[in-house]
C-alpha cells in the first residue's frame, strides 16, 4: 500500500526529547516499510525514517525559536497532504482532530489516531460534528467519553522488539518511576510506597515547565529521604539497565492514562508492574502475569512483595506476544485494507 503518515511538528520523529507521540509514529512508520509498503512520512526536516521524508518544517518547531506562530507550518502541511492525496492509498493522522475538516470532504481514505486524553468537554461538539470520520483509539477506556465517536478500532502500541531488552546480569533491587513528574502521575505516591516497603526507589523522569512548582512545592521536599534517589530524565540506551535493575516499576497514576508506554517499557525488560486501576491498565497490565493493578495504596504496598514472585521470562515473553512495533504495523495494514475497501464500496454505490 501506498502510505502517508502524517506527524506533529512539535518534536521531529522520532523525537530529539521527550515525546511519546512522535516515537509511535516513528514506531510505526519503521514497522511499515519493513512490512513491504510505501511510507512517506510527513514531518519536521530533522526526522530519521527509512521511509520517504516529505519535511514540513526545518526541524522541529519545539527547537526552532525562530518560529513564532507554530500553527503556520501545521497549516501548510495539512494542504500539502490534500494537494498529494492522490498519491496515496491511506493517509494515516497523528493530529487529533484538525483533519476532521477538511479530509472528510475527499476520497482518499484516511483515518486519525487519538493518542491523548478525550474526556475534555469542548471535546464533545467536535465530535458531535464529526461522527463519520474513522478514529483508532489506543485503548477501550480511552473512548469512554465519546461514545459518538466513530471508532474503527483499538490498536495498542507497539516497541521494536529488540528496542529494549532484559540485562541479564543486572540484579532487581529497587522500585523505579519513569516518566514525567505532574499531579496526574502521582510520584508522591511512589515515594510512599517506596517508604512504607522500606525499599529503595530510583526516579529517572523529567519535569515540564508547567509542573516545576508543583514539583518544588510537593515531590522535591520528599526525595529528601534516604531511600529515594532522583535521576532525571534518561534516554533510551539508559532505559535497559534501569528498568532491568527495577523489582517493579511504579505507576500510581490519578487519571484516565489512555494507553501508558513506560509500562511496555518495563515488560520488555522482564519488569513486573504495579499500577493503579485507571484508564488502560486493566488492559495493558496482565494481572499475576505482567503485574497487578490495584485500587489503592494499602493494595500497593502488598503488591511489592507479591510481585517478586512473578517470572521476568514470562513477562517479557507477554511483551513480544502483545506489544511489539510488528503486531502494531500489521493491525494498521488490517485496519487500512479494511477501510480502503469500504470507501471504495462507498464511491461505487454512490457513483451509480
Amino acid at each position: 500500500m501506498r502510505i502517508a503518515q502524517i506527524a506533529p511538528l512539535t518534536e521531529a520523529v522520532p523525537p530529539k526529547l521527550y515525546g511519546g507521540t512522535e516515537r509511535i509514529v516513528s514506531y510505526l512508520t519503521e514497522g511499515l516499510v519493513e512490512l513491504g509498503h510505501e511510507v512517506t512520512l510527513f514531518a519536521s526536516g530533522d526526522s530519521v525514517t527509512a521511509a520517504t521524508l516529505a519535511p514540513m518544517s526545518a526541524k522541529a518547531l519545539r527547537l526552532d525559536p525562530s518560529v513564532r506562530d507554530t500553527n503556520a507550518p501545521l497549516a501548510l502541511m495539512l494542504e500539502t497532504v490534500y494537494r498529494r492525496r492522490h498519491e496515496f492509498d491511506m493517509l494515516h493522522f497523528h493530529l487529533d482532530y484538525l483533519p476532521f475538516s477538511l479530509f472528510s470532504r475527499q476520497g482518499t481514505p484516511m483515518v486519525t489516531t487519538l493518542h491523548g486524553r478525550l474526556d475534555l468537554p469542548e471535546l464533545q461538539p467536535v465530535f458531535d460534528a464529526f461522527r463519520d470520520v474513522p478514529v483508532v483509539s489506543i485503548s477501550n477506556d480511552q473512548r469512554k467519553p465519546l461514545p459518538q465517536a466513530n471508532f474503527a478500532q483499538t490498536i495498542y502500541h507497539g516497541l521494536p522488539e529488540h528496542l529494549l531488552t532484559p540485562r541479564m546480569d543486572t540484579k532487581p533491587g529497587y522500585l523505579a518511576f519513569l516518566g514525567r513528574i505532574a499531579p496526574e502521575k502521582r510520584c508522591d505516591r511512589a515515594i510512599e510506597i517506596a517508604i512504607a516497603t522500606n525499599t529503595k526507589l530510583k526516579i529517572a523522569a523529567k519535569v515540564d515547565r508547567a509542573d516545576v512548582d508543583y514539583y518544588e512545592q510537593k515531590i522535591r521536599p520528599m526525595m529528601d529521604h534516604p531511600l529515594v534517589e532522583f535521576i532525571g530524565e534518561i534516554n533510551e540506551q539508559q532505559k535497559p539497565e534501569f528498568l532491568s535493575g527495577a523489582t517493579a516499576l511504579l505507576t500510581p497514576i490519578d487519571w484516565p492514562e489512555p494507553f501508558g508506554l513506560v509500562m511496555i517499557e518495563a515488560m520488555a525488560c522482564g519488569t513486573p508492574v504495579i499500577a493503579f486501576r485507571h484508564g488502560s491498565v486493566p488492559e495493558v497490565v496482565d494481572e499475576g502475569i505482567t503485574g497487578y493493578a490495584v485500587d489503592n495504596m494499602q493494595e500497593a504496598i502488598a503488591a511489592v512483595d507479591r510481585v517478586k514472585a512473578l517470572s521476568r521470562t514470562r513477562v517479557r515473553q507477554q511483551f513480544e506476544a502483545r506489544f511489539t512495533a510488528r503486531r502494531m504495523a500489521q493491525d494498521y495494514v488490517d485496519l487500512y485494507e479494511r477501510l480502503a475497501h469500504g470507501r471504495a464500496t462507498e464511491l461505487l454505490v454512490a457513483a451509480e
